[in-house]
């Protein structure tokens, strides 16, 4: 019996992303006794829960319910900045980088992409891209930050460089924006609480269905009044969802209940990181993994990252390749330590047998 075939007997071990959890029992039971109401009219009570929850955990006056995390960083880019105006953000950002160029299609604004050597944004790079308002240069409308940082493979920005970057933003009359989808993993990866971590930020953008494992969901916290704008925008781009409260439970369950395991998607990154390091051909430094995204080098292994990808799902272990020769694995609600533990297992299988074929 080949290799493969044994493998049909075997779950599916999906390290892809966080977003592809499934809802709990508790979510679903929430879901399907959910009170409903018309949430354009402000009229849905689990909505509005689910709002007024994410603001007193944030320490903010408001919350806003957004389908999808890249449409609350659009809305966030919308309300701060004007058409013509630059955004200052990390290289490898995802509200640059994979969010469509939304903010140039639905913002009208310019990215101001800046290098650092590990996805962390430093005070001192942002003060030197800020534009002078002079009549040829488009001036800085916002400061964007990331955390984790997906790209940068779940790096945490530390809350002292965040809180300065803050400061220097303000004190030159630009705004910042926290792009906080897994702002969670980043206060487990810490030792302090969303509140600490967030609160110098003009608006916080915060995910519910990735590592919290809700089935749909972004809020945005900030003032009432910047709230209120976001709420329009929300609907010009299309994000009013009626009778959401259906959604809104799961991600009520999400917020109250997740966080509190997020510490063992850690835990398995980390032995996956551990476990890859030793493999032929990998580029990984396992002690850079801080929480739960783990990203390598296999441009030592004789394979593209789209083909060695495309060996593990034969193995039904599923994982994403970034471009040629990265690979990101991610760990979630879904994937236990056994589930890592294989990952490693057919990782090495499949480079043993490249090395024996070259």
């Amino acid at each position: 019996m080949s290799e493969s075939t044994n493998a049909r007997n075997l779950p599916v071990v999906d390290l892809r992303s966080d977003t592809v959890t499934k809802p709990t029992p508790e979510m679903r039971r929430a879901m399907a006794e959910a009170e409903v109401g018309d949430d354009v009219y402000g009229e849905d009570p689990t909505v509005n829960r689910l709002e007024q929850r994410a603001a007193e955990t944030f320490g903010r006056e408001a919350g806003l319910y957004v389908p999808s995390g890249s449409m609350g960083n659009a809305v966030a880019m919308r309300v701060h900045t004007r058409p013509g105006q630059e955004i200052i953000c990390e290289e490898k950002a995802h509200l640059y980088g994979f969010e469509m160029a939304a903010m140039s299609a639905l913002a009208g604004c310019l990215a101001r992409p800046l290098r650092t050597p590990d996805g962390i944004l430093r005070w001192s790079l942002v003060k030197e891209a800020i534009r002078p308002r002079q009549g040829f240069r488009a001036p800085t409308g916002l400061i964007a930050c990331e955390n984790t940082h997906n790209m940068a493979g779940g790096q945490v920005l530390p809350p002292e460089l965040a809180e300065e970057i803050c400061d220097g933003g303000h004190d030159a009359g630009i705004p910042v924006h926290l792009d906080g989808a897994r702002i969670f993993n980043a206060a487990v990866a810490l030792g302090k609480t969303v509140r600490e971590l967030t609160w110098k930020f003009d608006s916080v953008m915060f995910c519910l269905s990735k590592g919290l494992g809700a089935p749909v969901g972004s809020l945005l916290v900030g003032n009432r009044e910047w709230i209120a704008q976001a709420r329009m925008h929300r609907k010009i781009l299309g994000g009013g969802m009626r009778q959401a409260g259906v959604l809104a439970a799961a991600g009520l369950v999400a917020l109250e209940k997740s966080p509190s395991r997020l510490h063992v998607d850690h835990e398995n990154a980390r032995l996956l990181a551990d476990g890859l390091t030793g493999l032929p051909g990998i580029g990984l430094d396992a002690s850079q993994v801080r929480t739960n995204i783990v990203i390598f080098d296999v441009s030592r292994t004789g394979m593209t990252a789209g083909k060695l990808c495309e060996q593990l799902a034969a193995q039904r272990i599923l994982a994403h390749a970034v471009n040629l020769s990265t690979v990101r694995m991610v760990t979630h609600c879904d994937v236990d330590r056994q589930g890592c533990l294989r990952a490693v297992e057919v990782m090495d299988g499949a480079l043993r047998r490249t090395v024996v074929a070259v």
